[in-house]
């Protein structure tokens, strides 16, 4: 059999050891890099993100490409977003020797997830990645915003921020991530993973979380950026009332009441008692700037 037979094409915990003392990495902490070194994890990742043939999939933080090659033979076509200079240029080499066939059908973008603003090839449908730890909330809830195109979206998180991604209201871990999430897609956890698969193994336990865009963006003639600003302030001081953790928001807690009231919202409520719909509500009746 050869190593372009798709059975073989995965990377195995000896390959990855390999192709990374050939490139002298090591994965750093800076970077929350761990890299998937089971090939029965990402097909299992692929199976759950339901990745069909006519999908174009970005990948955020592929690393060594164990998830990569996995993707390439589900999808149309895959895009990577690496930030690491030596694992962006090697990757593609990867793929053209793991998986010839589908080599003109990956792209690399060498550049910081945070600040990717246009993708090469057509528009992506699907975001699937390991995303690293210690940034995966920021990168998730910027690429749902900067490519709306994005329908169906899996990503491995921290099992703690999978829990808050996909809280519902008034759970004690549900706050601005479940919101802003929320806002997006309708989001639930899908399975666990634990630290074995993961070269360095971590010191936490890992969860999918799957996303599923909404059909219409939520209805409301408040703009995203309005409706934002008042999820920050309400989770800012937890403990606080609605009246009193807005009032900086709204000027004054009496003009917070005011706006409160007019959204047919207790001022005594806590904001982890509100649906998105009901942040949205707020930031409609919000003050006059």
């Amino acid at each position: 059999m050869s190593s372009t037979d798709p059975i073989d094409a995965l990377l195995g915990p000896a390959d990855i050891r390999d192709l990374a003392a050939r490139l002298g990495v090591r994965p750093t902490k800076q970077r929350g890099q761990n890299f998937v070194i089971d090939a029965n994890t990402v097909r299992r990742i692929v199976r759950t993100a339901e990745v069909r043939p006519d999908d174009v999939v970005v990948e955020v933080g592929p690393g060594l490409g164990s998830l990569t090659l996995a993707l390439l033979e589900a999808a149309d076509r895959v895009v990577a977003v690496e930030i690491d200079e030596v694992l962006a240029a090697a990757l593609p080499a990867t793929v053209a020797a793991r998986l010839p066939g589908r080599a003109d059908r990956f792209a690399l973008v060498h550049s910081d997830a945070m600040q990717v603003t246009e993708l090469p090839g057509p528009a992506p449908t699907a975001l699937v990645a390991n995303l690293p730890y210690n940034v995966a909330v920021p990168v998730l809830l910027n690429m749902l915003a900067r490519f709306p195109t994005i329908e169906r979206t899996l990503v491995m998180v921290q099992s703690e921020v999978a829990d808050r991604l996909a809280a519902p209201p008034g759970s004690k871990v549900y706050g601005v991530p479940s919101v802003k999430a929320a806002w997006y897609a309708h989001v639930k956890r899908a399975g666990a993973i634990g630290r074995s698969v993961f070269w360095p193994a971590p010191n936490v336990d890992s969860g999918l979380v799957s996303l599923v865009r909404r059909d219409e963006p939520l209805a409301t003639t408040a703009s995203r950026d309005e409706v934002f600003a008042v999820v920050d302030a309400a989770f800012a001081q937890r403990r606080k009332t609605l009246r009193a953790a807005l009032s900086g928001w709204a000027g004054s807690a009496p003009a917070a009441e005011a706006a409160l009231t007019a959204a047919g919202i207790s001022p005594q409520a806590r904001g982890e008692s509100l649906t998105v719909e009901d942040f949205a509500k707020i930031a409609e009746h919000a003050p006059p700037a």
